[in-house]
């Protein structure tokens, strides 16, 4: 791995931890699954608020966990394409596709999901269900923590990308 840039490394270990904290949350929603499970057929009970805390967990899980996941090489990718090439080839894949792809639909995210949030955040949106939980603006902040995530992520992704196409070609002319 190529030596980051200080700002590299703290955006780095932030995006670590958003990652690690809340793959914890996979536990919680596995646990609760098996609750509403128990209780709507062992119990013939059901609340709307433990259902939607388990929807509420999912979608942290993975709208946190996708800047770590891209971090940690774990995204979907097609490997025929990528794994067996050369670092210089995958560092210009990772380059292009940050840059292209990533950081365009992260910005285009951010500007089409900020009003839709401030509308919820304004009216402190609640659940349409009797019931419910009362912090859908909460849930809906998440449209705009995945993209800024994204956004630090490919910060350091560029640029390890540029530093490794730039280590390849001092190997290769020493």
């Amino acid at each position: 791995m190529v030596d980051m840039w200080r700002p590299g490394r703290v955006i780095a270990r932030l995006v670590d931890i958003a990652g690690r904290a809340v793959a914890w949350l996979t536990l919680a929603m596995t646990l609760l699954t098996f609750g509403v499970v128990v209780l709507r057929y062992g119990f013939n009970q059901g609340w709307i608020w433990l259902q939607e805390s388990v929807t509420y967990l999912h979608a942290a899980v993975f709208m946190v966990a996708a800047a770590w996941a891209l971090q940690t090489d774990d995204h979907v990718r097609v490997d025929i394409f990528y794994r067996k090439r050369s670092p210089r080839y995958r560092a210009a894949v990772n380059l292009a596709g940050t840059l292209l792809f990533l950081v365009p639909f992260s910005v285009l995210m951010i500007a089409v999901g900020w009003d839709y949030v401030a509308a919820s955040w304004e009216t402190h949106e609640a659940s349409r269900e009797a019931g419910g939980l009362p912090l859908v603006w909460v849930l809906k902040s998440l449209i705009l923590v995945l993209p800024v995530l994204l956004l630090l992520q490919s910060a350091v992704t560029v640029k390890t990308s540029i530093a490794g196409l730039r280590d390849v070609d001092a190997q290769g002319s020493a």
